[in-house]
């Protein structure tokens, strides 16, 4: 299968954010950002769900995407614009990205679409050994959980969020993680020590 062709280009819809402008941005985008930035703040950092993420945030190296856009067309050229951005930045400026979705993808099945799609497109370009994919929603919902169970807030973001990862820095993590499958199970604990009262006060979107 052919590569598919990273050319940047921009189009109407979609807003890429420089981490140190948000000034630059329409009052809705800052607002976009700060929510974003908020979530990331209080339950990712603030509860250590991911543990890993507190460093590139405090360090100021995550990269952040709006797009408005709705289209096919443009949908695909946001991906593969944030896909090169991130692969030829220096992963001491950018070191992932979050591509937030303001439009159109408020039903959880339409953003697994999306992500589903985003997943091809990957693969089309033989990039899965250096980007992966990680995925949140406002209404996230894991398969075969109970729709009322807590650990469904755990990957529950304000806005349908896809998350660009490098591939090798991921590798270099995990392999000091002896059990990567307990960060999973310590959140979902984390939450419900917290309960569902001050869980849904931290997540107020996802309820």
């Amino acid at each position: 299968m052919g590569r598919t062709c990273l050319k940047p280009a921009k189009h109407e819809g979609i807003h890429s954010i420089k981490k140190r402008e948000p000034k630059t941005l329409s009052t809705a985008h800052q607002d976009v950002v700060r929510n974003t930035r908020r979530w990331l703040e209080h339950m990712v950092v603030g509860l250590n769900l991911c543990p890993f993420s507190s460093s590139v945030i405090a360090r100021d190296q995550v990269h952040y995407a709006i797009c408005d856009a709705t289209t096919d067309a443009h949908l695909k050229q946001f991906f593969v614009t944030e896909l090169q951005r991130l692969l030829v930045t220096n992963e001491n400026d950018i070191a992932t990205s979050l591509l937030m979705f303001t439009q159109g993808l408020e039903e959880f099945d339409d953003y697994l679409d999306l992500l589903d799609w985003f997943q091809q497109l990957l693969e089309q370009a033989e990039l899965t050994e250096e980007v992966q994919l990680a995925s949140f929603h406002p209404q996230y919902q894991f398969d075969g959980v109970a729709p009322d169970d807590l650990s469904h807030f755990t990957n529950r973001s304000p806005y349908p969020t896809i998350h660009l990862l490098r591939q090798d820095q991921m590798t270099k993590i995990l392999a000091h993680v002896s059990d990567p499958e307990k960060i999973y199970l310590d959140n979902i604990e984390t939450l419900k020590r917290l309960g569902r009262r001050q869980v849904e006060a931290l997540c107020p979107w996802g309820k």
